[in-house]
């Protein structure tokens, strides 16, 4: 998969190399590792990195089920100067979030971010009340990560689309989760849609099918 489009509802294989690093120290729920990627940035006067990156040491609420990067010893097993390896094993995970900054945003490190995507592994879904969940990703970092698309809910369409459905309403198509009527009723799109751009004409993925059953062919990948 080209690192150049995500979207919100993507389900992922995520994996990195794992690469020689450094145990700098040891706290009751991680490590700190000296980072073998990223630098330091030298015109951020309000944040200096001290170049090391905590993993979680075990299972919790900030634990392994929401760690991303894994160690080479088990990071319970280290202990402040050991040598160990970090990366991550091939993680299956969905985006819940694509965010994009200008300019790009002052984190402490190179490369400044210019986008964002925030992931939960495979089996969690998004929690509306939760204040802050995921994992965020520099898809464009330092960090030789790989991305994998594993399922796309409405790959055949584009963010942006207009579509007529089946009983001649029409919608925006801004993401899976995030369509809107300009009927300004409620409901979901019935297939089979009609393209109202690009010279119109019936989608050929909707002519079977439902709204109903391409979520769940994504639950079924994502959860």
């Amino acid at each position: 998969m080209l690192n150049d489009e995500f979207r919100v509802g993507d389900v992922l294989r995520i994996s990195c190399p794992f690469t020689d690093a450094q145990v700098t120290g040891v706290s009751s729920s991680d490590v700190s590792i000296r980072w073998p990627w990223w630098r330091r940035d030298p015109d951020t006067e309000w944040i200096e990195w001290n170049g090391d990156v905590a993993v979680a040491r075990g299972p919790g609420t900030y634990g392994w089920a929401d760690e991303l990067f894994r160690t080479e010893p088990s990071a319970e097993l280290l202990r402040a100067g050991m040598p160990c390896r970090v990366g991550i094993p091939p993680t299956v995970v969905h985006v819940i979030e694509v965010q994009s900054f200008d300019p790009p945003l002052e984190t402490g490190r190179l490369p400044r971010p210019h986008r964002e995507i925030v992931v939960l592994p495979r089996g969690v879904p998004v929690d509306p009340d939760a204040i802050e969940q995921g994992n965020g990703i520099n898809p464009d970092d330092d960090i030789p990560m790989a991305f994998d698309l594993v399922f796309r809910p409405y790959s055949f369409l584009r963010l942006g689309d207009d579509v007529v459905d089946r009983d001649g309403r029409a919608w925006r198509f801004d993401g899976p989760w995030d369509w809107h009527a300009y009927d300004e009723r409620s409901g979901i799109p019935a297939w089979p849609l009609q393209l109202m751009a690009d010279g119109g004409g019936l989608v050929p993925a909707t002519a079977t099918g439902s709204h109903q059953s391409e979520i769940a062919r994504w639950r079924s990948a994502a959860l």
